[in-house]
């Protein structure tokens, strides 16, 4: 039922080398005074001046829900003397859609997602540290109680090497959930997914049962057990936790713009 399949995953490593893997070249010069956003049949662009941005592939750049034309248009606005295209992660969601460099359809988004739970980092927890599991029982617990009577699966935590089981009808519930997004969304899904390794946290924070702050924290709630006993090296720790936090953000972001109740519908005058 869980079984991953090699060519996909292969895919789905690279997924999002526009976003995470794929290394940029030394920042550019901002060359631009303003951006701005054009639309035509229902599509919006971004404008850079007088110009159309286009995907790293050179095809036209659009989205299809305004409020995430405004975000995007907000992060190019936001560069200062150089743009720091890793920083951007909307518009390199929104270019990795578009482009689609792994020829990926919505079924293998999917099939990764589910498949990700066989290891999802809250179902993992500590065989060796008393105190860490202690820690993780009391903070991961309730997440996966409250992603187990969401979706209706019975998912359960192991403190062992070896993948949990799990009941007839899982795959099925939380594929039949995941389905109900488009593929544009599920991007997102996969981004935070990879961001923070765990299925169970990017849906609790995508239906906003824990925030973007608290789901990067439980994330990293081995690593911050460990900091408390070998103390932190602030900017080292601090920028990794920041860094998550913001990919998160984009990915919970991208997802919302990409739902349904996220686009703007004009009404024409009868």
């Amino acid at each position: 039922m869980f079984k991953k399949t090699t060519n996909l995953l292969t895919k789905l490593s690279s997924l999002t080398y526009f976003v995470t893997v794929r290394s940029y070249p030394a920042p550019v010069k901002r060359f631009y005074r303003q951006t701005g956003i054009i639309t035509s049949n229902g599509k919006y662009e971004i404008t850079l001046d007088q110009r159309k941005l286009k995907t790293p592939k050179g095809s036209p750049f659009f989205v299809e829900s305004e409020p995430l034309a405004i975000a995007i248009a907000t992060e190019w606005d936001a560069q200062k003397e150089v743009i720091d295209r890793s920083k951007m992660h909307l518009t390199a969601l929104s270019s990795t859609v578009i482009d689609n460099p792994n020829n990926l359809k919505k079924p293998d988004l999917v099939n990764y997602l589910v498949n990700y739970i066989n290891t999802d980092a809250v179902l993992y927890q500590s065989n060796d540290e008393k105190g860490l599991k202690e820690l993780q029982q009391a903070e991961w617990d309730p997440v996966i109680k409250w992603f187990n009577e969401r979706y209706d699966v019975n998912l359960e935590a192991t403190d062992g090497l070896e993948v949990p089981a799990f009941a007839p009808g899982t795959a099925m519930n939380l594929s039949r959930y995941l389905s109900s997004y488009n593929e544009a969304a599920l991007h997102g899904f996969v981004f935070a997914v990879d961001t923070i390794k765990s299925l169970i946290l990017t849906c609790a924070c995508v239906d906003r049962f824990v925030s973007v702050e608290k789901a990067t924290l439980l994330a990293r709630l081995e690593e911050e057990y460990q900091i408390g006993h070998w103390n932190r090296v602030e900017w080292a720790h601090d920028v990794q936790q920041l860094d998550s936090q913001s990919r998160l953000a984009a990915a919970v972001l991208f997802v919302y713009f990409n739902s349904s109740s996220a686009f703007v519908k004009h009404k024409i005058a009868g």
